[in-house]
């Protein structure tokens, strides 16, 4: 693998959207790209979608800007969701598609980059994204 970085976590966030409401990595890299963020790409390596296809966002040789002071050794895997219907309550809307997706990620960068540990944003932030308790949710993977 060309320019291979060292992973050692695979970090999941939600894209903190409306519950029902599908975006694109390509959405999302607009809104990291513009005013006020203006970064140089969207954050996060994966997007997986509601229907649980998964987009491929910054190039995975690239750090991600997705969780302060852990981008370096870390995947950004965004899945979308993770808001209520009122856009403000932090709710698990993690699709059974997306779920089977994330699983089939994981368990792929966990070859490639010999079994990263799983975490969620909320670990390393008071943010409540991915708006759940990873541990809780994929105890079989942590």
């Amino acid at each position: 693998m060309k320019n291979r970085r060292e992973i050692r976590r695979v970090i999941l966030h939600c894209s903190a959207t409306r519950e029902g409401q599908d975006v694109s990595a390509k959405t999302i890299k607009r809104w990291h790209t513009s005013p006020p963020r203006n970064w140089s790409d969207i954050g996060y390596h994966y997007v997986i979608r509601l229907d649980g296809t998964i987009e491929r966002g910054r190039s995975i040789y690239r750090p991600g800007a997705h969780t302060k002071g852990h981008n370096a050794d870390s995947v950004g895997v965004c899945y979308i969701g993770g808001v209520q219907e009122n856009g403000k309550t932090p709710k698990d809307t993690m699709t059974e598609a997306q779920e089977r997706s994330f699983r089939a990620l994981y368990s792929a960068l966990c070859i490639v980059f010999d079994d990263p540990s799983l975490h969620g944003h909320n670990e390393f932030s008071t943010k409540a994204c991915p708006s759940f308790k990873v541990e809780d949710k994929f105890p079989d993977l942590v």
